[in-house]
């Protein structure tokens, strides 16, 4: 299922794209924090953002921008104010689409069906991701947070990846050995142990404490 982040301060308008979107079989969230839209993003992880221009504190612009620094997924704008200038503001900012109020809902969701359909139908697995404001980033294996970015090295970066694969679910150790097998060095409960060990004190160094919690007996989790 697909997940929706709809930005409109608007409510009546957020509500209905929500009620309509959810009806095609979309998960929607509306964003409460107009203050810290990433967050909400981060948070939600969606497949595609509904971005309206006029907002408090910051504009769409502003989230779009911030939003590419984390992320390539598809963004529509939506607002009223549909000059060639908006317009093309929008695209220039990253934006993927541009719709105008007031919209036919259909016309909305049949460009929602096709964005993430063009985007995602042939599309390799995301980039990035995402948890508790954290950036995994399976371009350069890297995690972000806070602004700062962490090194990992490639057994790290592979822990992390599979507990975030398998979020709020537990990764049994044995799981996490034939994930590090991959790298082709031998691996056993010993290298494992240490590998954890070593990424905790990254995290917590970061500010990332209890990130990995263990599960005596059955393995680790991110949750």
């Amino acid at each position: 299922m697909y997940r929706i982040l709809i930005v409109e301060d608007d409510e009546g308008i957020a509500e209905g794209v929500e009620h309509q979107i959810c009806g095609w079989g979309f998960e929607a969230r509306c964003a409460a924090d107009f203050r810290d839209v990433i967050g909400e993003f981060l948070a939600f992880d969606p497949q595609l953002v509904l971005m309206d221009i006029g907002l408090p504190f910051f504009n769409g612009y502003h989230w779009c921008t911030e939003i590419r620094k984390l992320s390539s997924v598809p963004i529509v704008f939506l607002s009223s104010a549909s000059d060639n200038m908006n317009i093309v503001m929008a695209m220039n900012m990253g934006g993927d689409d541009f719709i105008t109020k007031p919209f036919d809902s259909n016309v909305l969701i049949a460009k929602i069906q096709a964005i993430l359909r063009r985007t995602y139908d042939f599309a390799a697995a995301p980039a990035v991701m995402s948890h508790r404001g954290a950036v995994l980033n399976m371009d350069d294996a890297t995690l972000s947070y806070g602004g700062e970015k962490i090194d990992l090295t490639k057994n790290e970066y592979r822990i992390l990846q599979a507990l975030l694969e398998k979020r709020g679910k537990v990764v049994s150790r044995d799981s996490l050995m034939q994930k590090l097998w991959e790298s082709d060095e031998f691996v056993d409960e010993n290298t494992l142990t240490v590998n954890v060990t070593r990424l905790r004190k990254k995290l917590n160094a970061a500010g990332l404490e209890d990130f990995i919690t263990t599960k005596v007996g059955m393995g680790y989790l991110v949750e």
